[in-house]
């Protein structure tokens, strides 16, 4: 029988969606992966009944419904200030998970190196080994997630042919400031680097905190490939709608990745959201509103439950230190919180490249009634487990392994 290929060796399957199965055979609260309990707007369901009624049903054009790139274009040139072309400037993908592998496919070769600042979103790391590239981590120094622009140059001195930066990111909830940012801008125009860009949470973001676009600053527009998608800003995770902003040479490039890959984004789907890309600036006032009193609800949750955790300035992720507790393996932890408590969480150590075992990702993209059933399932926490005996975290343990 005949071997399969040597890159899916290097990396398994996702933690997250594999906490979620976990949460679904013991009937936890998902917190674990970051997709909320509420529908989008009632006026984009309205459309996507309407849509489904009447088409379209066949193939949109591969790179984009003119409608929807239309809309698109002159959304985000509102909020990025810039003026986007529609024909030039996007491409819409399934989602900002292909959205990313687009990029990644578009700016390297394989034995290119990409600069990944840790902890990441998990499948950064498989995006680069499925393209044949190789990561240079750089750490986020906990709690503030903050680089070092030394150790941000040494990596920049190996050469790579782009940088990974996920603003507001997941899982820390860390919001890149300006000054940050033109470090970042500086480093890459000295050493001809690409700027890829995931910035799916722009409009989830904590005052004083303020989001900056990476492609908005002096000069980076033709260095930068703006990945973001629908699925977080609109709470619609499963309709699959991403795209990619660049320039227009790079555009032409992504296409032709997108084109063999999926061919196309959900053309009746594309119509739908066209409606959301529509609605006026006081849906994102809002949506900034809602998420920012979800996140008081929630950290006042976790203060009740004595956790120790990090203020998120933007996404909607707390990471929580769990070192108090004695476990080795957070992994195993968060299966025993799954089990015991019925609070289902991701282990930090997915997202590090460093050794990190004492910290863990909750999500709060949840109704108030799903943050209260948490609120007081976490209060459980700490007395059962004092009551875990080694025995339980060794099965635990095993379990995983």
């Amino acid at each position: 029988m005949p071997k399969t290929s040597h890159r899916t060796k290097s990396f398994g399957e996702s933690v997250i969606r594999g906490m979620t199965r976990l949460a679904n055979e013991w009937g936890a609260i998902n917190l674990s992966q970051g997709f909320p309990d509420f529908d989008p707007p009632a006026a984009v369901l309205e459309a996507a009944e309407r849509a489904a009624r009447e088409g379209p049903h066949q193939y949109a054009i591969t790179w984009g419904a003119p409608n929807f790139r239309a809309a698109l274009a002159r959304k985000q040139s509102r909020y990025m200030r810039l003026a986007l072309d529609p024909d030039a400037n996007v491409v819409v993908t399934c989602g900002s998970t292909e959205a990313m592998m687009v990029a990644m496919m578009t700016a390297c070769d394989p034995g290119d190196q990409v600069v990944v600042f840790s902890p990441f979103y998990e499948n950064y790391a498989a995006d680069a080994i499925l393209c044949g590239a190789h990561p240079i981590h750089v750490e986020l120094h906990p709690p503030q997630f903050r680089f070092d622009p030394a150790e941000l140059r040494r990596a920049f001195e190996q050469r790579p042919r782009a940088l990974v930066l996920c603003n507001p990111s997941n899982p820390s909830g860390k919001v890149f400031t300006r000054e940050e940012l033109l470090c970042i801008a500086s480093l890459a125009e000295e050493f001809d680097t690409f700027v890829i860009t995931d910035e799916v949470y722009e409009h989830i973001v904590y005052a004083p905190h303020e989001h900056h676009y990476f492609a908005s600053l002096p000069g980076m527009f033709e260095r930068t490939i703006s990945c973001s998608s629908l699925s977080k800003t609109y709470s619609m995770t499963g309709w699959r709608l991403g795209y990619v902003i660049a320039s227009p040479s790079i555009i032409n490039e992504a296409r032709k990745v997108h084109d063999f890959l999926t061919v196309g984004a959900a053309a009746p789907l594309q119509e739908a959201a066209v409606t959301a890309l529509e609605l006026p600036d006081s849906y994102y006032q809002e949506l900034q509103a809602l998420y920012t009193g979800k996140r008081t609800t929630f950290l006042n949750y976790l203060n009740s439950a004595r956790l120790k955790y990090t203020q998120p300035e933007g996404a909607y992720y707390v990471m929580v230190d769990i070192s108090e507790f004695g476990w080795k393996s957070d992994a195993a932890f968060c299966e025993w919180l799954t089990r015991e408590i019925g609070v289902a969480a991701v282990p930090g150590s997915s997202f590090f490249h460093e050794p990190v075992n004492h910290l863990i990702r909750l999500h709060f993209a949840k109704h108030h009634e799903t943050l209260a059933a948490v609120g007081e399932r976490l209060l459980e926490l700490r007395e059962k487990a004092g009551r875990a005996s080694s025995r339980t975290r060794a099965e635990a343990a095993k379990i995983l392994a």
